[in-house]
């Protein structure tokens, strides 16, 4: 593993755990040229992914750049980073598990926010306004209209919500 610090290709593994989810390990390593410490993660990977984009370009997956756009729709808000690293491993689970190669971004956005539908209804109607380009507040009130029918109809999957008293 190359040192962040200095670039020696000579680190050592200090300390090696599974983290919470025994889905990945977690690894403390020293560079011995600079004394720098790290840590870096081991995920197990089932097979390459490469995402399709609208354009007809194809890149390969990165999950740093999903948990990045994800944890740009869920800033300040209250939400678990355990939850979030949840998601985030089913999304990716998903992904790996479809038998595709090839993902559409259209489908990687479904799921990220469906993910975040069920955490946090600020943090979906935030990603929902970049990903499907929002360009006027006619667009909000669509995507709020549909977010408040899916919370009022208990046969729809969402709880019900009490109503807020701001008198």
């Amino acid at each position: 593993m190359r040192c962040p610090y200095c670039g020696s290709l000579d680190t050592q593994v200090k300390d090696s755990r599974p983290t919470d989810d025994h889905a990945s390990i977690r690894r403390r390593r020293v560079c011995p040229d600079c004394g720098g410490r790290f840590t870096t993660f081991e995920r197990v990977q089932l097979r390459e992914l490469t995402v399709v984009k609208r354009s007809g370009r194809r890149t390969p997956f990165d999950r740093d750049k999903l948990e990045t756009s994800i944890a740009h729709a869920l800033r300040k808000r209250p939400v678990a980073p355990e939850r979030i690293e949840r998601m985030v491993n089913g999304i990716v689970r998903q992904l790996e598990s479809s038998g595709e190669a090839e993902i559409p971004s259209s489908s990687i956005g479904e799921l990220v926010m469906e993910g975040l539908k069920g955490l946090d209804d600020v943090a979906y109607v935030r990603f929902a306004s970049v990903y499907k380009n929002f360009r006027e507040a006619k667009d909000f009130e669509e995507l709020l209209g549909q977010l408040g029918s899916d919370e009022a109809d208990p046969e729809a999957g969402a709880p019900v919500r009490p109503p807020r008293n701001d008198d």
